[in-house]
């Protein structure tokens, strides 16, 4: 074991809710160590709203695309396509966004170090301690005032930091990077993100082709284990001309993806999760990185409350905001989910229903400004009663 560095804050993970909590912890004046294991890319279609673009100063270099569109395909092979009045939403390689974002929380000024968390401790002093295994082989001790775990829906902070918190539901996803078409494919557009409500392609979620300037993200994800997503891309590819054969694959992931908040972020004294640590991944849309910018930001803020008063009741606070913000929009998707991809049956109808116009503007309002719209009581009842009349089945499909 090394001597111990003291920091005041150790964030444990560096993806977007990691660093973002680095980057504003150490804008904030903090002494902060940013401790990633490197060389892990999670699986996503790369979609962030314009808000996120606009509350954490994303610039445009760091997008790849920018989508005017969605098409949805219902079972049958339907193809519904929701344009964007007047927006976009920009698209990500999460290979190269994470690197942006751990940079520039080192350019901050925090301290940026590879390695893999293996213990959360306390010293016969009564100081956090964090134990992490360098690429190398080493294990090294450092020591902080707080610890922001931001690890992953399969954390180890949170394992050891909060043993009593239960577990949250998981969907697993797994997609490919393969190169984008160039002319010849008539089924592909570089400005439209593609989503397919098929049982065969994904019995309880979806699958997606999202967009990536030179690249595209082609993808599944369920809940049921044993499902074959691999095939079902694999099929996917095949039947949209982007098979191994047309277009290269450039690497793949898998990795579990939360589908809602945890009942508690923090321990009470000197730990709070962020990101998919915490659960913050939209259901039925699967979205997370706006939310993990977000759920980062917000435990960076409550460490600083707690830094400055040493109150650990000021951990909770990041928790609150975030249910006080979007809790609502989290309960919402999740009686989508569990309701409209039990079956086919209700996919088709799903689809359906987002021909829609009302439907379409509501929608894209909601997803850009991250926010349920109120401004129109009467399109929100005029879209109550199609749904109602969907769900008795009076509507054809």
């Amino acid at each position: 074991m090394t001597d111990l560095d003291t920091f005041d804050v150790i964030v444990v993970g560096g993806g977007p809710a990691g660093a973002t909590a680095a980057n504003d912890l150490a804008r904030m004046g903090h002494h902060v160590l940013l401790l990633d294991r490197g060389h892990r890319i999670k699986p996503c279609g790369g979609a962030i709203p314009p808000r996120a673009i606009k509350d954490f100063a994303i610039p445009g270099e760091c997008l790849v695309a920018r989508i005017t569109s969605a098409r949805m395909v219902a079972p049958s092979g339907k193809e519904v396509d929701m344009p964007i009045d007047g927006g976009f939403v920009g698209m990500v390689d999460r290979a190269t966004f994470d690197e942006w974002l751990r940079n520039r929380a080192a350019a901050s000024g925090a301290e940026r170090r590879k390695g893999k968390f293996e213990k959360y401790s306390r010293d016969d002093k009564g100081r956090t301690v964090i134990t992490y295994k360098t690429p190398e082989g080493d294990r090294v001790n450092v020591t902080a005032k707080a610890v922001i775990g931001a690890d992953g829906a399969n954390s180890e902070v949170a394992k050891q930091a909060l043993p009593d918190v239960k577990k949250v539901p998981l969907v697993y996803a797994y997609h490919e990077i393969v190169k984008a078409p160039v002319g010849g494919l008539t089924n592909y557009d570089p400005t439209r993100c593609d989503v397919y409500y098929q049982g065969k392609l994904s019995p309880d979620f979806y699958a997606w082709i999202f967009p990536h300037g030179d690249t595209v993200s082609i993808g599944t994800g369920t809940m049921i284990k044993g499902f074959d997503m691999r095939q079902a891309v694999a099929d996917l590819r095949k039947h949209v001309g982007l098979d191994e054969e047309h277009a290269e694959t450039l690497r793949w992931e898998g990795s579990p993806i939360p589908l809602k908040p945890l009942k508690r972020w923090d321990n009470g004294r000197d730990v709070v999760l962020a990101g998919d640590a915490s659960g913050v991944v939209a259901p039925a849309s699967g979205e997370g990185i706006y939310y993990a910018l977000l759920g980062g930001r917000l435990a960076a803020e409550a460490v600083a409350e707690f830094l400055k008063t040493a109150d650990a009741r000021a951990l909770a606070t990041a928790r609150k905001r975030f249910m006080k913000e979007h809790g609502r929009i989290f309960w919402v998707l999740e009686i989508m989910q569990h309701f409209w991809y039990r079956n086919d049956k209700r996919r088709e109808r799903f689809v359906n229903i987002c021909q829609d116009k009302d439907v379409q503007r509501l929608t894209w309002q909601s997803y850009m400004h991250k926010e349920l719209v109120r401004s129109n009581p009467v399109a929100h009842a005029r879209i109550f009663f199609k749904d109602l009349a969907h769900l008795l089945g009076l509507v054809r499909t």
